[in-house]
């Protein structure tokens, strides 16, 4: 089946945003109002009156990518050379073999000052990596390691399941430069992050070695794919990341996607994503965090036990209870002060507190891995006043 994709001139109206690596933009298309993401590294630099041919295949299609078209390429602009391209600073390639391959340095490469480092690197040494299924568990489990410990250095790893430029990513954009993320390693074909890495285990090597980090979180960039089937959707990556970490001698901890208001029934309660991820592609255990819930969601926490049982993770990983009042009130303060809110498939902590209880459930094991002294009894213990025993 031939690909659909669509392209179409557009107008610049006005500059939005401009943050590093992407520029927000106004377009008129066709008398339509319509925004872009123009990338300078991959386009080059845009100004309104500028004609511009946009991507507006996902905008068509009324995908989850915020309404937005790509610009491919500036009409108004001619010719563009990348700053630095010819002088041989990098040769790792990505989006490799297509119109837009674009050359930068790899952290592994002989020409980086990290190659020595990582030449002989076969293992993390214990190094905690939080693996999470969609990109909406970042900002939780890094705001409440940064919650509990704020020395903590934290390094995102970026993988090409969703969004590939980092740039993207208004949420780890923010993270980064309020501190909550000490370095972005963008991995595969993701690009644009503090460090590009071949692949994900060298990703882990460099949080380890390069970035000094206490803490890996693997997500893949804004936006997932699905298909409604049980190994058709780039969720299934969370095992994949369990593996690696697992094979570098890591500590592998799943972040479960759990939901108690999407409306379809395959992501209700445990998402059948996270079980797949789980039962299917991780073939090393991994300790997996479930939150305590307030009474209010007692029945709820009783149908996710029950899946946890019947999907036979429990069998394959180390299931534990943990208890959570960080997240949800650290969240909360960060909405409250201009940063971003919280949110998951368009619904924050109101309609969906136990998703981002169990992603900074997550987080809560990270440092207890590193001998945390700043974790509180109610936050580490559970109702039985056992240290996060097996639930």
């Amino acid at each position: 089946m031939t690909p659909m994709i669509n392209f179409k001139t557009a107008i610049v109206q006005k500059i939005i945003e401009t943050k590093p690596g992407s520029i927000e933009i106004a377009v008129e298309i066709g008398g339509q109002a319509g925004k872009a993401i123009n990338y300078d590294n991959l386009t080059g630099p845009v100004a309104a009156g500028d004609k511009v041919i946009v991507n507006t295949t996902a905008v068509d299609l009324s995908l989850g990518t915020g309404g937005y078209g790509f610009v491919l390429w500036n009409l108004s602009r001619g010719e563009l050379n990348s700053e630095g391209a010819a002088q041989g600073a990098g040769h790792l390639m990505k989006l490799r073999y297509t119109p837009l391959q674009t050359a930068g340095l790899s952290v592994e490469e002989e020409d980086s000052p990290h190659h020595e480092a990582l030449r002989n690197v076969t293992s993390i040494d214990n190094l905690p990596v939080i693996a999470c299924e969609l990109h909406s568990q970042l900002l939780p489990t890094a705001v409440t390691i940064k919650e509990i410990k704020p020395q903590a250095r934290v390094a995102y790893i970026m993988t090409d399941g969703g969004a590939l430029p980092s740039a993207f990513s208004k949420t780890a954009a923010w993270l980064r430069a309020h501190g909550y993320l000490d370095a972005i390693i963008t991995a595969g074909q993701a690009f644009g992050g503090d460090f590009e890495a071949v692949n994900i285990y060298s990703a882990l090597a460099a949080a380890k070695y390069v970035v000094n980090a206490d803490v890996a979180v693997v997500a893949m960039g804004p936006g997932i794919a699905g298909t409604g089937t049980a190994l058709g959707h780039s969720g299934i990556e969370q095992g994949q990341i369990i593996n690696a970490a697992s094979a570098l001698s890591g500590r592998p901890i799943a972040a479960l996607r759990l939901s108690q208001s999407d409306a379809r029934p395959r992501h209700l309660g445990l998402s059948h994503h996270t079980i797949a991820a789980l039962t299917v592609a991780a073939l090393a255990p991994a300790i997996v965090p479930v939150p305590e819930l307030p009474d209010a969601l007692s029945v709820f926490a009783g149908s996710i036990n029950e899946r946890i049982e019947q999907s036979g993770i429990k069998k394959r990983h180390d299931v534990r209870l943990v208890g959570n009042n960080i997240t949800l009130e650290a969240l909360r303060k960060i909405a409250e002060n201009g940063g971003p809110k919280a949110s998951t498939m368009g619904r924050g902590p109101d309609l969906e507190p136990a998703f981002f209880l169990a992603a900074g459930a997550a987080a809560i094991i990270a440092i207890e891995f590193l001998g945390a002294c700043l974790i509180t009894p109610d936050v580490s213990e559970n109702s039985e006043g056992e240290s996060s025993g097996k639930a």
